[in-house]
């Protein structure tokens, strides 16, 4: 789901490259102000605020309600993956990356070790 706060860096800095000229004239007014890429992690101070939901998953499995209130503790639910297999890491509901689970000092954590570049549409 896409709001209007959406945008695409890329788009940002065509549609200045048109409102210079570079882009071709498409008959219209070029917009009086398009901003600059960000240069630095500076740049975009403006979202660092902005809450995301980050999930790692480490599998899936499907099973009937019935199967899922006999679970009590120390049940073991069998997964779709391997052991050692890459996980899949979201943000917003939206794949962006593989890695591996790794512990650190006591913790689980997760390293990435691929990023998903997907087209937006």
């Amino acid at each position: 789901m896409a709001d209007e706060t959406d945008f695409n860096l890329d788009e940002l800095d065509e549609a200045k490259r048109s409102a210079e000229g570079e882009g071709g004239d498409m008959g219209e007014d070029p917009p009086t102000h398009v901003p600059d890429r960000p240069r630095s992690a500076s740049d975009l101070e403006a979202v660092y605020d902005i809450p995301v939901q980050v999930s790692a998953v480490l599998g899936k499995s499907h099973m009937q309600v019935n199967q899922l209130l006999k679970l009590g503790r120390g049940a073991v639910v069998e997964l779709d993956r391997k052991v050692g297999e890459a996980i899949d890491i979201y943000v917003n509901n939206r794949l962006v990356a593989r890695g591996e689970v790794v512990v650190v000092e006591e913790r689980l954590g997760v390293t990435m070790t691929e990023i998903i570049k997907t087209d937006r549409s």
